[in-house]
């Protein structure tokens, strides 16, 4: 596994010099064309020497330093300040705010998304008592980089963490490394990789299960046996079931994920949660596609095991729609006598993958990433087209947990999620039999 580059790559350096140049013409647009190109050119040289400068002091296991973080984020403001500047007719405070929203935003924690306004307007009024009203661009660049500063300062713990650039996949075991070679996922995501892979490609497969037996995941803290046998049947014949879904949204972050399902989540065909109960009474369609991989698996693939189904793809879209709720990869495997459930969700040539510990519960069995074993979490990954090498991400302040089980006659689920310790999320599911099944 190689933790870092010792050098910066080409297109690093070429990308940072885009980003400067652009930074640096609109920085400058009030200024003559010449000193505007100067400018540019300038701004691309200052970013394409930090990004060198940058990998150069990049340590082990971290992302790049936290000052080329900073002066990127300041660049990347500037032509949005510009923008800003000629669609709209605020000033700097107005201009300062909106940079601060957009910027706690992207930082995801809560604390952060409240902490961007904040910034951004104490930051306006400040220039806008200056005596001669600065640029748009400018506006927006200063107020990133305070904000990012600040923010730096106050929230001291990271929210992604660098495992691995360029390692292998047997090196990260708790990660699925299968991505999306398009923009949209979709429901026929699954069909599209056994053709890559040249499998054999099962459709909504017959009295198939996200897994294929709950003994897989026996450990130190959860007996299999002990386990309720319709919870088992759950797991290991879920087609035999369908799903009833109430979402259970936190006030604070309705806002916030409306802008992501319209902006990311639909357009890309995956994790596109019900917002509320009457989304989720469209119904919920459940299906698990299958791949059995070749008795001779590539290096890039090792996951052919002969006798049982290779991957299992779990899709549920809305009914009436067929438009994708989740496109999830389910896998199994074990370490230090110890059965790991890892779901890898495929993005664009990348993979978000949740490794959860099973854990015991009175005739029930909760899955959770709440765990201080080293492979429970979560994990955003690069897929390298060429070389299969994978490129990890850790995103501790993520965290789930579901619990499956039996109440009366009946089946149910409460998966929930935290983001930095704050519940934002629980997705309650009734669990049916079909008509017929047994």
């Amino acid at each position: 596994m190689e933790t870092r580059g010792s050098a910066a790559e080409p297109s690093g350096i070429a990308t940072a010099a885009v980003i400067g140049g652009i930074a640096g013409a609109a920085l400058s647009s009030r200024r003559r064309r010449r000193s505007a190109a100067v400018a540019a050119v300038g701004g691309a040289a200052l970013l394409g020497v930090a990004e060198v400068i940058a990998r150069a002091q990049q340590r082990p296991n971290e992302i790049p330093p936290l000052w080329n973080r900073i002066l990127t984020s300041g660049a990347l403001a500037a032509p949005l300040g510009w923008i800003a500047g000629r669609t709209t007719t605020g000033g700097p405070t107005t201009i300062a705010t909106g940079t601060g929203v957009l910027a706690g935003l992207l930082g995801v924690r809560p604390q952060k998304v409240a902490f961007g306004p904040l910034v951004g307007a104490l930051v306006g009024r400040a220039m806008d008592a200056y005596g001669r009203r600065p640029s748009p661009a400018l506006v927006a660049t200063i107020t990133m980089v305070i904000y990012r500063t600040l923010s730096a300062a106050v929230f001291r713990d990271a929210q992604v963490t660098l495992l691995a650039e360029r390692a292998s996949v047997a090196d990260l075991p708790f990660v699925v490394p299968l991505e999306a070679r398009t923009r949209y996922v979709g429901v026929d995501y699954v069909r599209s990789l056994a053709e890559v892979l040249g499998g054999t490609y099962v459709r909504d497969a017959v009295d198939a299960g996200i897994i294929a037996s709950l003994d897989e995941l026996a450990g130190p803290d959860f007996d299999p046996a002990a386990v309720d046998p319709g919870v088992r049947e759950f797991y290991e014949h879920t087609t035999r079931f369908s799903l009833d879904i109430v979402p259970e949204w936190r006030q604070w972050v309705r806002p916030g994920y409306l802008l992501y399902s319209s902006l990311v989540a639909r357009p890309l065909g995956q994790a596109n949660v019900p917002m509320n109960q009457r989304q989720a009474l469209r119904g919920v369609h459940s299906r698990i596609d299958t791949i059995d991989l070749p008795a001779e698996p590539s290096s890039a693939y090792p996951l052919d095991r002969d006798d049982v189904v290779d991957i299992r793809g779990w899709i549920r879209s809305f009914a009436d729609t067929s438009e994708p709720i989740y496109v999830g990869i389910y896998t199994t495997y074990r370490h230090e006598d110890r059965g790991y459930v890892s779901v890898g969700f495929p993005l664009p040539q990348s993979s978000f993958t949740a490794t959860l510990v099973p854990r015991a519960r009175p005739g029930g069995l909760v899955l959770t990433s709440r765990s201080p074993l080293p492979h429970a979490g979560h994990y955003l990954t690069y897929i390298d087209p060429d070389s299969r090498e994978l490129t990890t991400l850790e995103v501790p302040g993520f965290s789930e947990e579901l619990d499956v089980f039996v109440d009366g006659d009946e089946l149910h689920a409460d998966h929930a999620f935290w983001m930095f310790g704050l519940p934002f999320l629980v997705l309650r599911y009734r669990i049916r039999r079909k008509a017929g099944r047994s």
